[in-house]
């Protein structure tokens, strides 16, 4: 139930609100004739997270907010709320750029997308959940789908290469290793992060391994909720902070496949215009 209420919701703490309803429905329930007790929880743990969903739209917190920043009070209080490096495991066990994808579909499309394609419930259960015939919801499954999907990444002579580069560049980050850094970047990288990504009055550019390689470092904090993504089909890094995109880092590399450019963005349009999508299980 934990790993159904997280998928939907995103985030632990509310999730563990979720699942406290749902108990507290179950323990007012005669379950005495239930014969599938597990498929009845996931019904009632799904009813409990749909309503979250629809209030969370109603009041309009969409998944991108220009006046928050992962610094700011919305990131303090959500850190508040629950336990920073439990939510951090459990962003990384679901997938970082799966939860920032999900975040970006309606209640009903995440309903389905996540009960059928992630729990194997047949879409004849889910429809009345989500007041919608099983062909209807079918539909938006598969809708949901596509959009987790996106575009295939851009074909490359060494696109295997250039996507391990972007998970090591995150793993160094994650563990401090400025040697691995320093490695993976091209000595004149050039990074350029826009003024919401530093936060800064203005747009930021460093240039050189050693200083790039530092500045990363200030970041491993931020690097526990990010993880790999497509990025209109270009291998990148998107950070989200309990399940709410902040911002995400584009990769340019060399012949040699080494890190040449690195292009931080946090402007909300740019976010926004941007087709962010899962990476293939396989490498």
């Amino acid at each position: 139930m934990t790993a159904v209420a997280y998928r939907l919701l995103g985030s632990a703490a509310e999730a563990d609100d979720a699942l406290q309803e749902a108990w507290l429905r179950a323990r007012q329930a005669d379950i005495g004739a239930v014969e599938n007790l597990t498929g009845w929880l996931t019904t009632v743990v799904t009813r409990v997270c749909l309503n979250l969903l629809r209030a969370r739209r109603n009041r309009r917190e969409e998944f991108l907010d220009a006046h928050e920043t992962p610094s700011g009070p919305g990131a303090e209080a959500a850190a508040e709320s629950g336990d920073p490096a439990r939510e951090a495991l459990l962003a990384d066990e679901v997938g970082v750029a799966l939860l920032v994808v999900l975040d970006t579909l309606g209640p009903a499309e995440r309903v389905a997308f996540v009960l059928h394609d992630l729990f194997a419930v047949p879409f004849d259960e889910i429809a009345p959940l989500i007041e919608k015939t099983p062909a209807a919801t079918r539909q938006l499954a598969s809708r949901a789908r596509r959009r987790v999907q996106g575009r295939p990444a851009a074909p490359a002579a060494d696109a295997g290469r250039r996507r391990r580069a972007v998970e090591a560049f995150l793993a160094a980050t994650r563990g401090g290793d400025f040697t691995a850094l320093v490695a993976l970047l091209d000595p004149d990288v050039v990074l350029h992060a826009d003024a919401l990504a530093v936060p800064a009055p203005a747009p930021v550019t460093v240039r050189g391994a050693e200083t790039v390689a530092r500045g990363a470092m200030a970041a491993t904090a931020r690097a526990r909720f990010t993880g790999p993504a497509l990025l209109d089909g270009r291998f990148g890094l998107v950070m989200a902070p309990y399940g709410r995109l902040r911002l995400f880092l584009v990769f340019t590399f060399g012949a040699d496949a080494r890190i040449t450019r690195i292009e931080v963005v946090a402007e909300p349009e740019r976010l926004r215009g941007t087709e962010i999508a899962v990476l293939d299980t396989a490498p």
